[in-house]
């Protein structure tokens, strides 16, 4: 059994700042690829930020350059460092493991079997 848990959500004005934390625990191995990834009431959820076994990170365009995806394996803590907060922003943001064998190449939901409850972010204008 595979649990993840965010933490760290909340209400910011625009611009600001918010670091998100996963805390992973049960049956699971520091090789596997995480992300994270976000649901805007009424739209998809969409993929954000990933990041293999080795520190590799990828990110969707519409947070690169303000969000950053770290993790620390001797915690088993995968973080999201949000800077520069907007709006559009405001969403449930989930953190996902991916099966072992993942090849940690793509944000596409479908890939990841593992996910937390999520936690709310609220950017106001």
């Amino acid at each position: 059994q595979v649990q993840l848990m965010e933490s760290g959500g909340g209400s910011v004005q625009t611009g600001g700042s918010l670091r998100l934390s996963c805390t992973v625990s049960g049956d699971i191995v520091n090789s596997q690829c995480m992300a994270w990834f976000r649901q805007a009431p009424g739209k998809e959820r969409e993929g954000i930020a990933l990041i293999a076994a080795d520190g590799r990170p990828t990110y969707a365009d519409s947070v690169k350059t303000r969000f950053n995806i770290a993790r620390n394996n001797a915690k088993n803590t995968v973080y999201l460092q949000m800077d520069s907060l907007k709006p559009e922003d405001t969403g449930v943001y989930y953190c996902a493991a991916a099966p072992l064998d993942y090849t940690c190449s793509s944000l596409n939901s479908v890939s990841f079997n593992y996910w937390g409850q999520g936690t709310q972010v609220t950017v106001s204008s």
